[in-house]
């Protein structure tokens, strides 16, 4: 019957010569050629590919598909058509609307793509048959898929379904800390509009939610540029109450389904720079590439500070309106600064070094991040007391500091030796914190796996051990001791009697109270230098501690013993008691005993009568 049969000769020649695509995998078996019939794992269908379909992508369960279908018996004999009524159909995959088996098979097409099902009779019509279907009958079914809408139940639930009807671009989504700009219609179940944004949309922040439950939690789910109709139940719209007109909304009557047409036309993503939620970055516009201006970065930007987050300003002013600073800005000098070095405020610091270059944000910085609770006399005014900040920053350009791999040995050499003496230029300072990273950074320079010539290994050894003595020595003063006693050890793995590893290792075991290995690494630096006045007044701070120690190990000895002792004493005082108590018994038993023989009128064993006394 030709058509009627579901296989369309021509298509199959035009396609034969087609470079295979790749993209349709069933069971890991290799995509099917136009013309090829292969079975669908075990389910018994068996699927013969027509026409390739476009792209990659493939529908699921409860997506709702378009389609065009002819079904057959195996003798050709057709039984239904949509190409007959010149009308498409639209299926929700997965609840068997036209046969089981259908379902089954349009998860595994593309768009476009053209195939024909053979179904056993129990994904097809069973015992029951149909019209002209006779019962336990193979039946065929020439499938397109024309397009399909996914539906995703946002809620899990079934509160909240979504149908993508336009899909947005790239992957990202928003998080619940971002800036969305959305545009939507509300209708009731009869059509009633009940609520609509202006043509440019509204913006919100995700976390603080917008109309009803339902919109943030569906917009979450939503990719820039993309266009959804949701159907969203009581629970996640205006609840058992409803909701009464305002300027926002019309009247929602209590207990209402809502039907929302939503459109995610943009959202700017908000970050959590430090963690606490103290420094908060907003871009405005993504920068260039991949780098950023990490730790060492040679900044130029300009930025300026404007209110809180949400005011879209690009004015400098406090919270109150009151401008204190620019920089580049108005033809004015860019700022230019060298990141992780206390050159600007902290969250400015710890913001930039996330940025792109060509990155355009705005920075929230709290007191903790900014100027603290001291007045502080800027450019423009004066800030106040715990002032919240917050800056629009855009990156114009950075240097990066080379990485090791990016340099030659003689350069490693030297950037170590750097780092190494920006490490002691703030120990000296009391920036300890600070000066254990340059100290880090200057060791990575010259790591063990870094590969030198043998004239230049002695010389990075040396300059591996100094940094982390130095760092141990900024562990110790931070009560970082298990962090001291690690870098102590890593020297001694290389110079066994290292005076001032086996010093400081002491003094991190000391605060650790491991008196025993302390002791055992004083010893030791005695050992080479008998008369090292540091390690000997480390001895006597051992030597107290020890005392210490061994007072309240006698205490608590002399507790224990006590506690023995009154157990002790009460276990002997209860044993004479009860020794006492059982000789009473026994002389009350033997008294008893003795009454008794001398009332009893039992005879004697020689059978003779008693005398009475």
């Amino acid at each position: 019957m030709g058509v009627e049969k579901g296989t369309r000769d021509s298509d199959i020649e035009h396609e034969e010569d087609l470079d295979e695509e790749p993209g349709e995998v069933i069971e890991s078996a290799p995509p099917l050629k136009v013309g090829e019939e292969r079975e669908l794992g075990n389910s018994g269908i068996k699927k013969k590919l027509l026409k390739r379909g476009l792209g990659w992508e493939t529908p699921e369960f409860n997506d709702e598909v378009t389609v065009h279908y002819v079904g057959t018996l195996l003798d050709g004999t057709k039984f239904d058509s949509t190409r007959d009524r010149d009308s498409s159909v639209i299926m929700k995959l997965g609840q068997g609307e036209v046969v089981a088996g259908l379902d089954h098979g349009i998860i595994t097409m593309k768009k476009g793509e053209r195939a024909l099902f053979t179904l056993p009779p129990e994904l097809g019509f069973g015992v029951a048959g149909r019209d002209v279907v006779p019962t336990n009958s193979f039946v065929r079914y020439e499938v397109e898929l024309v397009s399909w809408i996914k539906v995703v139940d946002v809620s899990k639930d079934g509160g909240i379904i979504k149908k993508i009807v336009e899909k947005g671009d790239k992957h990202e989504r928003p998080g619940d800390l971002d800036e969305v700009l959305v545009k939507y219609q509300v209708a009731l179940a009869d059509g009633t509009i009940v609520a609509k944004t202006l043509e440019k949309g509204i913006e919100f922040y995700v976390k603080d939610g917008h109309l009803c439950p339902a919109l943030a939690k569906a917009t979450m789910t939503m990719k820039r540029g993309e266009k959804v109709k949701l159907v969203v139940q009581p629970q996640y719209a205006f609840g058992q109450e409803g909701k009464d007109a305002s300027d926002a909304i019309c009247p929602v009557p209590p207990n209402s389904t809502l039907y929302i047409d939503l459109e995610l036309t943009s959202f700017k993503p908000v970050i959590d720079v430090t963690g606490d939620a103290k420094v908060f970055k907003k871009i405005l516009k993504e920068g260039e590439g991949s780098l950023v201006a990490n730790e060492g970065a040679t900044v130029t930007s300009k930025y300026s500070d404007i209110g809180k987050i949400n005011l879209v300003s690009y004015t400098a002013r406090l919270e109150d309106g009151t401008v204190f600073e620019r920089k580049g800005i108005d033809d004015g000098q860019p700022l230019q600064f060298i990141t992780d070095e206390e050159q600007v405020i902290a969250g400015l610091d710890r913001a930039v070094a996330t940025m792109k270059k060509g990155e355009h944000a705005i920075l929230t910085v709290k007191p903790e991040y900014g100027f603290g609770n001291i007045e502080t006399k800027r450019d423009l005014a004066i800030v106040p007391p715990s002032s919240i900040l917050v800056y629009e920053v855009e990156m114009l350009d950075f240097i990066k500091e080379k990485t090791p791999w990016e340099m030659n040995n003689q350069e490693k050499i030297k950037a170590a030796e750097r780092k190494k003496e920006e490490g002691n230029l703030l120990f000296k300072r009391g920036k300890y914190l600070r000066a254990g990273k340059k100290y880090d950074k200057a060791a990575s320079y010259v790591g063990e796996e870094e590969v030198f010539g043998d004239d230049e290994q002695k010389l990075v050894t040396a300059m591996r051990v100094t940094c982390w003595l130095n760092k141990a020595a900024c562990s110790l003063k931070l009560n970082d001791f298990q962090g001291a006693i690690k870098l102590c050890s890593k020297v001694l793995d290389i110079e066994f009697y290292n005076i001032k590893a086996l010093y400081r290792r002491a003094q991190a075991l000391i605060q650790t109270t491991d008196l025993v290995s302390a002791d055992m690494d004083i010893k030791k630096a005695l050992e080479v230098d008998p008369q090292n006045r540091e390690v000997k007044l480390i001895q006597k701070t051992l030597k107290l501690h020890q005392a210490e120690s061994n007072k309240r190990d006698a205490k608590l000895y002399s507790n224990m013993f006590a506690d023995v002792t009154k157990q002790t004493s009460a276990i002997t005082k209860k044993l004479k008691v009860e020794r006492a108590d059982d000789d009473m018994k026994n002389s009350e038993a033997v008294a008893m005993e003795m009454e008794n023989v001398a009332d009893s009128s039992y005879p004697p064993d020689n059978g003779k009568a008693v005398d009475s006394c």
